[in-house]
């Protein structure tokens, strides 16, 4: 099999009914299969995916899509897994696994473009997608690695330390043409199977967010490349899944806990720490710049409270 694609849905169905449909044309004409995991949303997700999916075949159209539930709600990385061992043990195991977020709608060709790119560049083990919101506006979604310095650059937001720290800078790369890069967003990337044999699946201790920066941290020190493909154009609801966006609601405690297990992962104790101090500076100058300049506060409410107690606290695990 060419292709296989990836859709994990929880509590979002009618998005991941659309998300469905726009990869169709692309999946039909690779000869690919889609798998749509309902991470146990418990709201009747499961059935509205399998009767929507039934309703499309009702036309005698061919509809090469299952829809599964999963055994819980274990995060992002745990969906794509129940999915990707499934294509790991099919009979003809798919090429390519290739990663759609339920709000987000594949442009044509756009599947389509990030196989072609990969079957060119033998190196190229991932390659991700160009972002746009409904209105055509290009969202970050290329980056380099996070590091202490990068929690620097990225809390205290102030342009000349930005630009010294350009080389940190996690989301300083250029969204506007094709070029190697650290890690792509997750709501739009395609792998070869090669890399998950090799690498390992998703690592479920996240329960969301910087489980695909992990994955791409694994296959760069596997000495894959991982590629922004700029032809390949995805339009994303930004966190429309999962509501992270929402800067009215304080961060959840699953980024902090998964942001901690990354630097732990990547760097040990000593890589937190600085992280950790390094957010905090730079934050803390931002929310001293902000008060004296009389800047809009749009931080979440109270972010350098929670980030502290959950820094200082005892540690749990991602997704607890």
């Amino acid at each position: 099999m060419k292709l296989w694609v990836v859709i994990v849905n929880y509590k979002t169905p009618v998005l991941a009914l659309r998300a469905i449909e726009s990869a169709l044309p692309d999946v039909r004409a690779l000869g690919g299969w889609i798998c749509v995991v309902d991470n146990a949303s418990g709201d009747g997700s499961y059935e509205t995916l399998r009767d929507g999916v039934e309703a499309m075949r009702a036309g005698g159209a061919e509809v090469p899509v299952e829809v599964i539930a999963a055994e819980r709600n274990g995060g992002f990385g745990y969906g794509n897994n129940v999915a990707i061992r499934r294509a790991l043990r099919a009979e003809d195991p798919p090429e390519y696994v290739y990663l759609l977020n339920p709000d987000a709608i594949a442009a044509p060709s756009a599947i389509r473009r990030l196989v072609e790119f990969l079957e060119a560049h033998p190196q190229a083990g991932i390659a991700g997608s160009h972002v746009e919101d409904s209105d055509g506006t290009t969202h970050v979604s290329a980056f380099r690695f996070p590091s202490p310095l990068g929690e620097v650059e990225a809390t205290l937001k102030l342009g000349l330390a930005s630009r010294a720290l350009e080389r940190w800078r996690v989301a300083g790369l250029p969204c506007d043409r094709t070029m190697p890069v650290d890690w792509v967003t997750g709501a739009s990337s395609m792998m070869r199977r090669e890399v998950l044999e090799q690498v390992g699946l998703f690592d479920e201790n996240f329960f969301l967010y910087f489980e695909e920066t992990d994955l791409c941290r694994r296959a760069a020190e596997a000495g894959w490349e991982r590629w922004f493909v700029r032809e390949a154009t995805v339009r994303h609801e930004e966190a429309a899944a999962t509501g992270i966006k929402n800067t009215a609601r304080p961060m959840p405690r699953y980024w902090f806990d998964s942001r901690r297990y990354y630097f732990l992962k990547q760097g040990g104790k000593a890589e937190l720490t600085l992280a950790n101090l390094g957010w905090v500076a730079g934050f803390g100058l931002w929310r001293l710049r902000r008060r004296i300049q009389g800047k809009p506060d749009r931080d979440p409410p109270h972010m350098l409270r929670d980030f502290l107690r959950h820094a200082l606290g005892r540690p749990q695990s991602p997704g607890a």
